[in-house]
């Protein structure tokens, strides 16, 4: 009989402490923990800025039970996921509207007073932290893309995780450091060499105790975070080029170290730090801002989008005279621009869909993948940019969160539902007793088919 070994069992090198995903070895230990959906739903909220032109977030083809038949142009990318997601209709914040206020308060249920730098009380994902963050390296991980130009030193519109009222988590942009704080220790000092380097051996007699499925899975895990340190590695090498060059930090924007300019490489990369973190079970609970709240970024890159992400927004303007907008950007008409805002929104979805397949890609011992055991809620503060409309905002909810979630729906209420509801089912499918949340009225049991 082989050798069982603690969950909490970790790879360690010098100044590397590696966490390992759940496996085979493991599992009369894990068992005696307690049921698989008590343990190990992940909780991921992702968010987006500038919401989304009226229309784009709309299916389009639903059975008579609300059923995903068919998702719409932009939405495309998402078409494989069908079955699980569910997207809520009708939902809103009732007291959180605006770039500033709205983005504040995404997560708090509550208004947002910027005299007093106040969110009205705890995000969702702190609260959580709370419960089941004592069980992993990392109670929370907050991320957030780097911001650029206007507003992207705002506090309101860079901060969706609150740990009180007035107290914003501090967001991480650089993968380097959020790879550090994963996979180095504190203790062993600082060090060039490779974490997978240094832990390597360790991970080679891990590999004769496990079954012949534990030692697929370590090498798979290995070589994924190979993989990322191969690209923060990559990145850190253009940054130091282009500051190296003048010709190229005197007409470029330079990136920081460990950033990839590639906009969509670093957004994956940002992804995939994810990904290892709720595989390795270093944190349960991830925040990640995929732009500051009221991001004027450009999408150029994007074939046939001009402009900036909020001047696109306000699509029904054709002269694009946003307080951020270049001044230099026009479009032709409102057909156009609005053409160019809904593009951009499918940009991300292709980066969201990304990550849902390597999460579904991921089988866990126990059952499931870890979209599965997963609850990740997609979306932003509101719904067609132009407006500043808090009704029905841009949402979804992917992943199955270990059974509690009966997703491939739409869900249309009648009325207009507080997006704080939404909040208190997932608080509620984690194990946090608690019968309000923010401006809640109750839980959406509509979200496990009740």
């Amino acid at each position: 009989m082989k050798h069982r070994i603690s969950r909490r069992t970790m790879l360690r090198g010098a100044s590397a402490v590696v966490s390992l995903p759940l496996l085979d070895i493991m599992r009369p230990a894990v068992d005696a923990v307690g049921k698989m959906s008590d343990r190990t739903t992940r909780m991921c909220y992702l968010y987006f800025p500038n919401g989304s032109a009226d229309g784009s977030w709309e299916p389009h083809k639903v059975g008579p039970q609300g059923e995903l038949l068919k998702l719409n142009q932009w939405m495309k990318p998402l078409e494989p996921f069908k079955q699980d997601i569910v997207i809520p209709r009708k939902v809103w914040t009732p007291r959180g509207n605006g770039h500033g206020a709205g983005t504040a308060t995404w997560l708090t249920g509550s208004s947002y007073d910027g005299r007093s730098i106040d969110a009205g009380g705890i995000s969702v994902d702190q609260l959580a932290s709370k419960h089941i963050g004592q069980n992993t390296l990392l109670p929370s991980l907050e991320l957030s893309m780097r911001g650029e130009g206007f507003f992207s030193n705002s506090l309101c519109r860079n901060s969706i995780s609150w740990t009180s009222s007035n107290t914003p988590v501090p967001r991480e942009v650089e993968p380097r450091v959020i790879f550090d704080r994963m996979f180095r220790t504190q203790t062993g000092g600082l060090s060039d060499k490779s974490v997978l380097d240094q832990v390597l051996a360790d991970a080679r007699d891990l590999q004769r105790q496990g079954s012949a499925a534990d030692q697929r899975k370590i090498d798979e895990y290995l070589e994924s975070l190979r993989s990322i340190e191969r690209r923060i590695a990559f990145a850190d090498k253009q940054a130091e080029r282009a500051r190296n060059n003048s010709a190229l930090s005197q007409s470029l924007i330079r990136p920081e170290p460990g950033i990839p300019g590639d906009h969509g490489e670093y957004m994956r990369l940002m992804f995939d730090l994810v990904v290892m973190a709720f595989w390795a079970d270093a944190t349960r609970i991830c925040t990640f801002m995929l732009d500051h709240g009221q991001s004027n970024r450009y999408f150029n890159f994007i074939e046939g989008v001009e402009g900036t992400w909020h001047a696109l927004s306000h699509w029904k303007d054709a002269s694009g005279k946003t307080e951020d907008d270049d001044g230099v950007t026009s479009w032709r008409n409102v057909k156009e621009k609005k053409a160019m805002y809904n593009l951009v929104t499918q940009w991300h979805h292709e980066q969201v869909a990304f990550f849902l397949a390597r999460l579904k890609s991921i089988q866990e011992p126990t059952g499931g993948s870890l979209l599965d055991n997963s609850m990740i809620l997609y979306g932003s503060n509101l719904a067609d940019g132009h407006e500043h409309s808090a009704k029905s905002l841009p949402l979804l909810v992917a992943g199955h969160g270990s059974g509690t979630i009966k997703s491939g729906r739409e869900v249309r209420f009648h009325r207009d539902k507080t997006m704080s509801n939404l909040h208190l089912s997932m608080l509620q499918a984690v194990g946090v007793k608690l019968d309000r949340f923010g401006d809640s009225t109750g839980p959406m049991t509509e979200l496990s088919g009740a």
